[in-house]
């Protein structure tokens, strides 16, 4: 990845880490809201978290960080910008846990070969112009038998690529959502891997906030008031949920579902 590409997502991070209200963040929700079905899948997939070392890599405001640190983690929580770092370290005191902070490069991760027991990465591969570079590096990082637990937006459903080309100013433009096949990527290097992809009908709830609510993509980031709004959500989107698990059935529907969700085991 260019160093420009470094350069603008550190820049744009450190603007909006200067932003966050660490008093508005429900950690848990993150991981427990019906909202959040890609965590939902992590955590079944993930096992006991107690007494092991966890690198959050691109941990943005450090929910995650916060989230393993209150069931016992020893967390890491790294990101390429200083200033998500500091609110993560912030949130981690206000919730009183103790994680550690960490500046990296993840393509380049500053720590030793099997290092830790879980890597995990939110939102993190499409701001890298290589994913598969930032994949080989959790390979590396994870003690034999680590898993490498990460999920993020896919490329291929036109809805999301319409609202991507709306929600300028809450992105970067050298985002790059990923192509569904960075799973056999995935499966070559790890010796297990687990996936599934979610929101294909739940995606009227993106329609709604912009046809209905009238919100726009840049006045709120919708993947943050997905899980904000969570219960005044939650018929809805369970309804729909349900109509997922059929369409997911269909051949190749699931590379048009918004998020991709792995678990791998080293």
């Amino acid at each position: 990845m260019p160093d420009n590409r470094f350069e603008n997502e550190r820049q744009f991070h450190d603007a909006w880490a200067a932003t966050i209200d660490i008093d508005g963040i429900r950690v848990a929700d993150y991981f427990t809201a019906c909202t959040a079905p890609e965590n939902r899948f992590i955590l079944d997939k993930m096992g006991e978290v107690a007494g092991k070392r966890l690198l959050d890599l691109g941990c943005g405001a450090g929910e995650n960080s916060v989230y393993f640190a209150q069931r016992g983690a020893d967390c890491v929580a790294a990101d390429y910008s200083p200033g998500m770092v500091e609110v993560a370290m912030q949130l981690a005191a206000k919730n009183h846990v103790k994680i550690e902070g960490k500046i990296t490069n993840a393509i380049a991760i500053d720590f030793p070969d099997n290092t830790f027991d879980f890597v995990y990465a939110a939102n993190l591969l499409h701001h890298i112009g290589d994913p598969h570079q930032a994949i080989q590096e959790m390979h590396r990082v994870l003690k034999p038998g680590g898993k490498a637990c990460f999920w993020d937006p896919l490329k291929h459903n036109p809805i999301i690529n319409v609202y991507r080309r709306m929600a300028t100013e809450v992105r970067t433009e050298a985002e790059m959502p990923l192509d569904i096949n960075i799973v056999h990527f995935v499966s070559s290097l790890f010796a297990q891997t687990h996936y599934d992809t979610f929101w294909l009908a739940t995606l009227w709830i993106f329609l709604r906030f912009y046809l209905i609510e009238k919100v726009h993509p840049n006045q709120e980031r919708y993947w943050k008031k997905i899980i904000i709004e969570s219960e005044r959500l939650e018929s809805e989107y369970l309804a729909l949920e349900t109509l997922d698990k059929i369409l997911k059935k269909i051949p190749l529907m699931k590379r048009y579902a918004w998020n991709l969700a792995v678990v791998a085991v080293k």
